[in-house]
């Protein structure tokens, strides 16, 4: 019998008000259902938001080690069950279980590093400008966060923004993709073994437009934390706006490696794969343009080809393949939508194309991993995200030419170049617009204890991941104690009165 999943709401796994449920689909094999999961709408969002606004007061009040301590025991149920929940994901996402195994990890050291967090969330201590008073500052919980995450990275993204907020004293309403509902559920099922209390983690199934939309436009939702396309996190933005509502926001990519004539190029070859087709080019960060200089073009491009033509398709549960589907049919026909404006457009296509249906594949979502050569900026496969396994290559005649290149988009999320020029690579690190810059390493790879983010139409400044995601997370609160026994004024003139000095008030 197929599993029927339910909404958990103050503790409790509850139906929608509605009764709509929706299916969850293997995009390897759809006619494979791997659950039936609840179609929530708003009725069931404020449902959510009155259980977490309930628990915030106590949960709040938990000592931040102690917060930590349930979050270090989730990483520790994370670790028994790992390649359970890399299966479970391969199943509903699609990509490879040497990739969902590390989303799990990541998950799993994001925990540790949260856990960790509750020990160190310093405030700052800074002498007075008054005799007999002491000042500090402090980080204090918010309230309640809504968390509305992608399907690409099913567990590690959900932690990214749940540990931190856990481990800050806010409450959290959950809104998961409905292309992967089943580790999200897995994720609050391990935290309510860890002994979260009821209601400080709720999770409301269903469409954006319903429930994450809800969410956003909630009174009691003091932030919001989404991950997703960069058109409606403008909307987000707006919405958001209008009641001075905090949010973060991670947004598209059109991320680029550089890779100059000196390089190592098997290494860089190996880097562009990885970047370019890993999680079938489903990532903010995947590398979709690649910008190489012209005296290795023509040689790199070939190198390139031959290797990419050599990837193995299919069922992320065969530990044989490489790249698996895309996550349902209408991304599919988003990439190769893509596909043909780039043909249209004069760029070279080189390898694939097309989708890939043959055999064993025939009742999944696969695409053959594609190349274009020739690409140039104004071409659109150069400047808007396509999100599925398409790469662009460009040609340029210096490392500031490059530069050029890589920065003519309106995202600015992740970057790499492949040189072996420290002078080079410094310039590089100055010049590039972008949250994330690598070396001699490809464009996928952010680790969980440094800052997650981007620049332009990527973000609006905040970062995951480090200690950022507290401050995020957190307000600052300012403290000063007085214990003069004595009106004493700051922010008045307290020098120009003193004998000798001649300094002039404001």
């Amino acid at each position: 019998m197929l599993k029927a999943f339910r909404n958990l709401i103050g503790g409790k796994e509850t139906e929608t008000l509605s009764g709509r449920t929706f299916e969850n689909r293997n995009p390897a094999e759809w006619d494979e259902v791997v659950g039936i999961f609840p179609k929530s709408d708003a009725r069931d969002v404020d449902a959510a938001v009155d259980a977490a606004k309930q628990a915030f007061r106590e949960w709040s009040l938990y000592p931040a080690p102690r917060r930590g301590d349930i979050v270090k025991k989730a990483g520790d149920i994370m670790v028994a069950r790992k390649d359970e929940i890399a299966r479970e994901m391969t199943q509903e996402m699609g990509k490879v279980l040497l990739e969902t195994r590390g989303d799990v990890q990541e998950g799993i050291d994001t925990a540790y590093y949260s856990a960790s967090e509750g020990r160190r969330m310093f405030g700052v201590t800074a002498p007075s400008e008054l005799k007999d008073k002491f000042t500090m500052s402090m980080k204090v919980p918010v309230g309640v966060a809504g968390v509305i995450s992608p399907w690409n990275f099913p567990m590690a993204i959900p932690t990214w923004k749940i540990f931190p907020a856990l481990v800050s004293g806010d409450t959290i309403v959950f809104k998961p993709a409905s292309d992967t509902p089943g580790t999200a559920a897995t994720l609050v099922e391990i935290l309510v073994e860890a002994g979260v209390p009821d209601g400080v983690v709720n999770i409301v199934h269903g469409g954006g437009s319903e429930v994450g939309m809800a969410i956003v436009e909630h009174k009691d939702v003091e932030l919001v934390s989404f991950t997703g396309s960069t058109e409606v996190g403008k909307k987000i933005s707006g919405i958001a706006s209008k009641s001075l509502k905090r949010v973060s926001l991670e947004l598209g990519g059109k991320n680029a490696e550089i890779v100059m004539d000196d390089a190592n190029l098997d290494l860089a070859l190996d880097g562009i794969l990885w970047g370019a087709f890993g999680t079938t080019g489903q990532r903010c960060t995947a590398t979709s343009r690649l910008i190489v200089h012209e005296k290795i073009y023509e040689k790199f491009v070939d190198m390139l080809a031959e290797r990419a033509s050599r990837l193995k398709l299919g069922n992320g549960l065969d530990e044989s393949v490489e790249v698996g589907p895309c996550v349902n049919e209408a991304q599919r026909a988003k990439v190769h939508s893509y596909v043909e404006i780039g043909k249209e457009e004069g760029a070279k296509l080189v390898i694939g194309g097309e989708a890939a249906t043959g055999g064993d594949l025939k009742k999944g979502w696969f695409y053959k991993p594609t190349i274009f050569a020739d690409v140039t900026p104004e071409m659109t496969i150069a400047r808007e995200e396509i999100f599925g396994p398409v790469l662009s290559v460009m040609k340029a005649h210096s490392i500031d030419h490059a530069i050029e290149l890589l920065n003519g988009t309106i995202y600015g999320l992740s970057s790499a170049v492949y040189t072996r020029d420290i002078n080079d690579a410094f310039r590089a690190i100055r010049d590039i617009k972008a949250g994330i810059t690598y070396i001699n390493a490809p464009t996928i790879g952010a680790e969980t204890h440094m800052p997650f983010g981007g620049v332009k139409q990527t973000g609006n400044g905040h970062r995951e991941g480090g200690a950022g995601a507290f401050d995020f997370f957190t307000e600052t609160k300012t403290v000063y104690v007085d214990y003069s026994d004595k009106l004493q004024r700051a922010q008045i003139d307290t020098y120009s009165a003193k004998p000798g000095n001649n300094r002039k008030k404001d």
